[in-house]
């Protein structure tokens, strides 16, 4: 199977008529890593999880950076069938083309059998510009969320929109439940 790359990405982009920004960086593994990225270009950051069901569904959350995700009950509000585990590395490779540090909403342009549900947090959402890795960690573009969501709908991955949930505050040890 054939994946697209970066700047094959970008030129589906363009026919769509979808204005990308692309900005050149080293490349970046983990949100704590991309401080930088962040600063010189604006908009939402995002983080992916590639994940998978007890079914073996798979499922590509995209959320802003700083968000919080409680995968032990994420699994109820996305549909899936008991607790979600991430996908391997191979099946990150055979699905969606890209490799582990390098994972993004714009790779469900690979998956081409439509076998990711792509979820996007509301939180992401909530902004007018995006920013993902362009199937590439060493760059990152920025495209308005409508656009973003015009690109999901021609790659046939309609998404969830939902607020994922947040891990539950703990209470002190010596805090009173509310009765």
């Amino acid at each position: 199977m054939t994946h697209l790359s970066p700047q094959e990405l970008l030129d589906r982009l363009s026919s769509l008529g979808i204005k990308a920004e692309t900005v050149e960086h080293a490349p970046v593994f983990t949100v704590a890593e991309s401080k930088s990225v962040k600063e010189q270009v604006p908009g939402a950051h995002s983080k992916n999880l590639f994940v998978k069901d007890k079914k073996g569904r798979f499922f590509l959350i995209s959320a802003k950076h700083d968000t919080e995700i409680d995968l032990k009950r994420t699994h109820a509000a996305i549909g899936a069938t008991g607790r979600l585990s991430f996908g391997s590395a191979e099946q990150l490779r055979a699905l969606l083309g890209v490799e582990p540090g390098s994972v993004t909403a714009f790779a469900v342009v690979n998956d081409t059998e439509g076998r990711v549900t792509m979820v996007l947090d509301a939180n992401l959402m909530e902004h007018e510009r995006v920013n993902f890795h362009p199937l590439i960690n060493s760059m990152t573009t920025g495209v308005s969320r409508e656009d973003l969501m015009a690109f999901l709908h021609a790659t046939g991955h309609d998404p969830l929109i939902l607020r994922l949930p947040e891990p539950a505050a703990e209470l002190p040890a010596d805090a009173q439940a509310p009765i």
